[in-house]
């Protein structure tokens, strides 16, 4: 079939034609922001999830849906080595220009700015990474104090007066949320806190890893009371369904029963893999409907695809003790496995392996779903570590 035509989206963050199953997920921040923008309560919310679940999609989605409905927004990715003020002064600089150019929010717009400027000019020290243009002088005395916690929440008041003014709200997306500073974490908890405690239509909307409420709890004890905190889990078989058929019979193509059931026994839901899956058995497919032995042909260029891809970029990231570590839960199936299990299969004790642990934990490769638990964040890649480490080799 014509390749052209192909309605699938395997990209990484690429919108697919269908989003199915995250219907409630959009609705509950939908909701969130019209009452922050009429001054009532309402939790910020970070979704949390493995990698390939849709996150980041799901994120420029919601970002789209508070565009249309007039709010401001700023969207930021965060990686690792970079600090949340260097990510967030460019955005809300943007943000507040926008805001500015509203008559009725101009003057508001502009104090705002002004205290951008305070802010950037004490913590470029501290910081030494923030890069942004300046409009205006900063006020003194305005979230210059070199405090990350304290400037930063001088800085959200100003940012929130100026939505208040002009009857809209503020929209932070930030993605890969896991990868923030502790210190840093706290600081943006303590001004969501201080935002919602003035009334203030800003809201943040954040994605990350499962470890990520782990994380901002540690961060701030009372952060599980300020954020909804949805998982982004695997669709169910009819969501995962939609999702595969629906786009291809917008384009008058359909699928086998044996060839839809195939897809979702190998993608066991994720978004991501059936883009993929979906995607290939297209382009393979001579015409419709896609049958069964177009999948499997599919199959394994959409493996050896995600194997050199979405698989070895992570696994080229990890050193070799990592590795072996990785490939002995590997050994034991998709997991959650005890710490103490893994050791045994490396015959090592837990205390030795603790260090190594710890590291993929901060990689972002595995997280502990309970105490003394170890899980992969990436689906199926128990079943990429057998491939890439077959045997025994890898013990020795």
């Amino acid at each position: 079939m014509d390749p052209v035509l192909n309605p699938y989206a395997p990209g990484a963050g690429a919108q697919p034609h269908e989003l199915a199953g995250r219907d409630g997920v959009r609705e509950m921040v939908r909701i969130a922001i019209a009452r922050v923008r009429a001054g009532r309560p309402a939790k910020s919310a970070m979704l949390v999830g493995l990698r390939g679940v849709g996150k980041t999609v799901l994120l420029d989605k919601m970002r789209l849906d508070a565009e249309v409905a007039g709010c401001i927004t700023a969207r930021i990715e965060a990686p690792e080595g970079r600090s949340l003020p260097s990510m967030l002064a460019p955005q809300l600089r943007i943000a507040l220009l926008s805001l500015s150019r509203i008559e009725i929010a101009k003057e508001a717009g502009i104090k705002a700015l002004r205290a951008l400027a305070g802010f950037v000019k004490s913590l470029k020290v501290k910081f030494n990474d923030i890069e942004v243009g300046i409009d205006y002088d900063p006020d003194p005395g305005i979230a210059d104090n070199g405090d990350l916690e304290h400037d930063m929440q001088a800085l959200f008041e100003r940012v929130g007066e100026a939505a208040k003014v002009a009857s809209t709200a503020v929209v932070i997306f930030v993605d890969e949320l896991q990868y923030v500073r502790e210190e840093e974490l706290a600081a943006l908890i303590t001004v969501m806190h201080r935002m919602s405690q003035r009334a203030l239509p800003v809201l943040l909307v954040g994605a990350g890893l499962p470890q990520l409420r782990g994380r901002m709890g540690e961060a701030k004890s009372y952060s599980e009371r300020l954020f909804e905190f949805p998982e982004i889990g695997a669709l169910s078989p009819a969501d995962a369904g939609a999702a595969l058929i629906k786009p291809a019979e917008e384009n008058g193509v359909t699928y086998t029963e044996e060839a839809i059931y195939t897809i979702l026994g190998h993608t066991k839901g994720y978004p991501y893999f059936i883009q993929e899956w979906g995607s290939h058995s297209w382009n393979i497919a001579l015409n419709s409907p896609i049958g069964y032995e177009d999948v499997h042909k599919a199959s394994a260029t959409v493996i050896a695809a995600m194997d050199e891809g979405f698989f070895r970029v992570r696994f080229d990231r990890m050193t070799p003790t990592e590795k072996k570590y990785l490939r002995a839960m590997a050994e034991l199936g998709p997991g959650p496995h005890r710490s103490g299990d893994i050791a045994d299969v490396l015959e090592r004790s837990v205390q030795s392996m603790a260090p190594v642990r710890s590291s993929i934990i901060t990689k972002g490769m595995v997280w502990s779903p309970s105490h003394g638990d170890t899980a992969f964040t990436v689906p199926l890649f128990d079943e990429f570590m057998r491939r890439i480490m077959p045997g025994d080799e890898w013990k020795r």
